[in-house]
């Protein structure tokens, strides 16, 4: 179908731009609307038919449209891809999305990208236990003169902040480019705790939900060092504060990582999380992109040595077996098994002294044992029976990473219905299983991605 559009629509795909002699595509300026400046292969910059994500951004409990939220597109290793939509009174948005052209005009490149959503009064979306579900730019159709990709996977549901907190302001500005075009992670930290934005192709970004008061702003991107901001956040208001690259060096952080009884596991990856950001009760935080051993979009291999280079300035807690390798963080208290934070300063590399030791982890059934899982009603946890242990403990995670509920079963049950408060339609829920040595110690746990249900 798009071969005879092409033909029929061959005028509209690639256009003058704008009346200009030339386009941008660092900037997208230059052309008309519902057109895009984009990069051609074996050409030059032409404008072309805009490709765009369009969907609507919304309250999870009332299905009430929100205005003013932010939403960027991430690439496969959360790097942003895209300038930033804002969305519309009712929620709606159209965000456009850079692609490789043919020297036709249509696009000569697809990817997998996932979405990024920030409001005022709401958890960011993806967060938490929530993830964000990549999509293919392959499915775009053209309507009305541009590419547009709509679907389920391009409407966000956002989920209310609690009740009861601390007054809060807004932080935005821009990020200086820096020479790699790295993306950056901006972190506002406040009282200990980071509040993060990712911003836009041209540096633009927003830090909702900042408490009231002193803040400071750094930008995280791989081989480059920012500049600080110190701010001081006005309840209810916005104050502006712009990150420029500083001449520091980036380091790089190496240690060893040691797989004990890994059963199915035979290689892990390493990632740095800012320790800000870090939720210690689910165990996840905030990576800048591609702050990853081995490197981004490469299978988990890592069983010995590991080294992340171009690492920024900051403070990490540094994470071994977090993804989806069939191994988890050993935890049986010998050496090597705590959470390591790392301060890691300009230009100076590091080498962690403490081995990681990292074991086999219990594998779950379901719900969730790939992706999250929708149930119907209250579901039962199954997963298979570990080696050596006495007892297993099952704990559940709401949306905001409480506790909501906690049980036990004893020695090879590997399945348990749930007995806890009612869950709530649209939350998303996550259920670990640690298998546990008599009296308390904990020899292995399931992984930290998998076993994530919600609700319709």
């Amino acid at each position: 179908m798009w071969t005879i559009r092409l033909v029929v629509f061959v005028s509209i795909l690639a256009a003058g731009c704008g009346g200009e002699d030339t386009c941008d595509p660092i900037a997208n300026s230059g052309c008309d609307d519902n057109q895009a400046c984009e990069r051609v292969q074996d050409g030059e910059p032409i404008c072309v038919a805009a490709m765009v994500v369009v969907g609507r951004v919304f309250d999870l409990e009332t299905n009430t449209g929100i205005g003013g939220a932010r939403i960027v597109a991430l690439d496969a290793n959360g790097a942003s891809m895209s300038f930033v939509a804002t969305s519309a009174a009712d929620g709606t948005y159209t965000l456009p999305i850079p692609v490789l052209r043919t020297d036709g005009g249509a696009p000569a490149e697809s990817f997998t990208i996932t979405l990024r959503a920030d409001a005022s009064g709401y958890l960011t979306f993806p967060a938490g236990i929530r993830p964000a579900l990549p999509f293919d730019t392959s499915g775009a159709a053209l309507t009305d003169g541009r590419y547009e990709i709509t679907s389920a996977l391009t409407d966000v549901a956002l989920l209310k902040l609690p009740a009861g907190g601390p007054a809060v302001g807004t932080i935005k500005g821009r990020v200086a480019e820096n020479s790699t075009n790295a993306s950056v992670l901006v972190v506002a930290e406040a009282a200990g705790l980071g509040h993060t934005a990712v911003a836009g192709r041209d540096g633009e970004y927003t830090v909702f939900n900042v408490p009231a008061g002193a803040a400071s702003v750094q930008g995280y991107a791989r081989d480059h060092n920012y500049v600080a901001n110190n701010v001081d956040v006005p309840a209810g208001g916005t104050v502006e504060a712009d990150l420029d690259v500083s001449v520091d060096a980036a380091s790089t952080v190496s240690g060893t990582v040691s797989i004990v009884n890994g059963q199915l596991g035979v290689g892990t990856s390493v990632i740095l999380v800012v320790e800000s950001t870090f939720n210690t009760a689910i165990a996840r935080g905030e990576t800048p992109p591609g702050l990853r051993a081995p490197e981004p979009g490469a299978a988990p291999t890592v069983n010995g040595a590991f080294s992340i280079t171009g690492v920024p300035a900051g403070r990490y807690v540094v994470l071994a077996g977090f993804e989806n390798d069939n191994l988890v963080r050993d935890e049986s208290g010998i050496g090597g098994t705590a959470l390591v934070s790392q301060e890691v300063v300009a230009g100076q590399n590091v080498d962690i002294a403490t081995g990681f030791k990292v074991t086999g982890s219990v594998d779950i059934v379901g719900p969730g044992a790939t992706s999250p899982e929708m149930v119907t009603g209250a579901p039962t946890f199954t997963w298979l029976d570990d080696s050596s242990e006495d007892r297993y403990a099952i704990t559940v995670f709401d949306s905001y990473g409480t506790i909501v509920w906690e049980a036990g079963t004893p020695k090879s049950v590997v399945t348990l219905p749930y007995a806890g408060p009612t869950l709530q339609a649209g939350l998303y829920y996550q259920f670990r299983v640690a298998s546990i040595k008599d009296p308390d110690t904990v020899i292995s746990r399931s992984e930290d991605l998998k076993g994530v249900f919600f609700m319709p």
